[in-house]
């Protein structure tokens, strides 16, 4: 990161016109990274992206792992919301505030914010991500019940849903430890779940839930 912190933050400050050459040193970081801690990625369903069309990823999450696969697998340019803890990480806090839609969960007007800068961002060509659990997984269970953001927000721009799930994440990296260990995570990649006018947010959760729910049970 300290490398390639320049690339990693400076076109950030220039705009979108610029955003896109932050993105592409993401995506060499990622690539360096997997090489020098032995995490290998290995994608799933890269026919399911259509190019030059814009999407709201749900994914689910299981450590801090999964972001560098997504940005090695997701074509092009993305945007994720973060919560605003990550700006406290040294380095990384700086990338995220460029990277990343920052939002603070505890208030109101902050998520405002952040779902007004998400709708820019859509309204521009850029995807965006969201971790539809709201953070990291620490339970048993295979999904924790989704939050709504990004299913009203799908409806509000009438915006597809793309679902992908990681798995194997959470065994090399357990969420809330920094103690991290070489080996294999997998990202699948769903079918498009499309949204229009007469879409309704909670179906299209339910539906989401469902989906990404199975793909982990026929990939575990």
């Amino acid at each position: 990161m300290l490398l390639f912190l320049p690339g990693l933050t400076l076109p950030f400050l220039f705009g979108k016109r610029f955003s896109w050459i932050g993105y592409k040193f993401l995506w060499i970081w990622s690539l360096i990274f997997s090489w020098l801690t032995f995490i290998r990625y290995k994608f799933y369903g890269r026919e399911n992206f259509i190019k030059n069309r814009s999407y709201i990823y749900v994914c689910n999450h299981t450590s801090f792992l999964d972001l560098p696969g997504i940005r090695l697998l997701v074509p092009g340019e993305f945007r994720p919301l973060a919560k605003k803890e990550l700006l406290k990480i040294p380095v990384f806090g700086w990338i995220a505030r460029g990277a990343t839609v920052i939002v603070d969960r505890s208030s109101r007007e902050s998520k405002q914010a952040s779902l007004t800068r998400l709708k820019e961002i859509l309204s521009h060509g850029i995807s965006i991500l969201l971790f539809a659990e709201g953070t990291q997984n620490r339970t048993k269970e295979i999904l924790q019940p989704f939050k709504d953001g990004a299913f009203r927000l799908a409806v509000d721009t009438q915006t597809s849903l793309l679902p992908m799930v990681v798995i194997g994440a959470g065994k090399l990296m357990p969420p809330g430890t920094i103690n991290l260990r070489p080996g294999l995570i997998r990202i699948y990649v769903g079918k498009e779940i499309q949204v229009d006018a007469a879409s309704d947010a909670a179906q299209l959760k339910q539906t989401t839930f469902d989906v990404m729910k199975k793909m982990i049970e026929e990939n575990l």
